[in-house]
């Protein structure tokens, strides 16, 4: 039977989203939600009352833990991204100027192009946001491994301030016992470094999700009905034909 919209247009059901482009995003929005909330109680900490040194290392052993979850959810939607189905690969998701700015003057004409996918400028959003989630990863990392001494960069990093004869393992977080400090001063730049970029980098991401949130409710109402329906049933129906199909 053919579906059609109250006036009359023919609407076409589309497979888009596959399921593990649809877990990848949920369960994304849950352990960075989770990050950013313990990061906040990690950089507020002092104002919540929690002084104690154990407090603060358990407080960054927690935010490391969530931290592994969404690296590897991440590391996993990266590599979907090569081998996923259609819409959920980055050959198909990669923004294009030219693309963003028809996109644009057709909806300066009045016109409202349907896409099974992302628009030209939700293409845009996703991409800025993954490369942030990248930098928040890789900068993640660095600093569990400085500041913990956890993977995969911990072990490294305490051998290489580790005094000569203490076994590495012996190295406390927080704790200078049997550690070289001169080596500890030539890291400590690099930890700051880091340590900005990935403070800074979160707060931008918060930016993102506030400004990608309201983008999508406004497209939703706006310019193309089942965005956020088809993160959940994989399916948009869409009027006419699709700027992004093949059919």
């Amino acid at each position: 039977m053919k579906l059609t919209n109250e006036q009359g247009e023919e609407l076409k059901t589309y497979r888009v989203w596959d399921r593990p482009s649809r877990i990848f995003h949920w369960v994304n929005l849950f352990l960075v939600v989770s990050l950013i909330f313990v990061g906040l109680l990690m950089l507020f900490r002092k104002d919540l009352g929690i002084n104690a040194l154990e407090a603060k290392i358990k407080l960054k052993e927690l935010h490391v833990v969530i931290g592994y979850l969404f690296a590897g959810n991440l590391i996993f939607r990266i590599l979907w991204g090569f081998i996923g189905s259609h819409f959920a690969r980055f050959s198909h998701n990669i923004p294009s100027l030219k693309a963003i700015k028809e996109y644009k003057s057709a909806l300066d004409r009045g016109e409202n192009p349907q896409y099974i996918g992302h628009n030209p400028m939700g293409k845009l959003a996703v991409m800025v946001i993954m490369l942030m989630l990248v930098v928040l990863l890789a900068t993640g990392l660095f600093r569990a491994g400085t500041d913990i001494y956890y993977p995969p960069f911990g072990g490294t990093i305490s051998e290489y301030i580790a005094q000569d004869g203490v076994d590495a393992a012996s190295i406390k977080p927080y704790d200078e016992t049997g550690v070289d400090k001169a080596k500890l001063d030539e890291i400590k730049p690099y930890k700051s470094i880091a340590g900005k970029i990935h403070l800074y980098g979160a707060y931008f991401l918060i930016l993102l999700i506030f400004i990608h949130v309201i983008a999508v409710i406004y497209a939703e109402r706006k310019h193309q009905a089942g965005i956020i329906s088809a993160m959940f049933s994989g399916k948009k129906r869409i009027v006419g034909k699709a700027k992004d199909s093949d059919t």
